[in-house]
């Protein structure tokens, strides 16, 4: 999904927000990082944000039912 190089993002979050991060990324496979894109992405889809430089086929399924990417 990445183009170029990426960048880095810190923040700092309770313990128990990382844990529960952390379950989902590990429930699909995904690491901290990858969990966190894909949440991004799927927020911004579903609240109409624009996403440059993100193509409509990357991550599917974070594309909301009805709209048009």
């Amino acid at each position: 999904m990445a183009v170029g190089k990426s960048q880095v993002v810190s923040v700092r979050v309770e313990p128990h927000i990382k844990a529960a991060l952390q379950t989902a990324a590990d429930r699909e496979m995904r690491s901290l990082a990858n969990m966190l894109e894909v949440m991004v992405v799927a927020y911004c889809r579903a609240h109409g944000y624009p996403l440059e430089g993100v193509p409509s086929e990357a991550l599917p399924n974070t594309i909301p039912k009805g709209s048009i990417a």
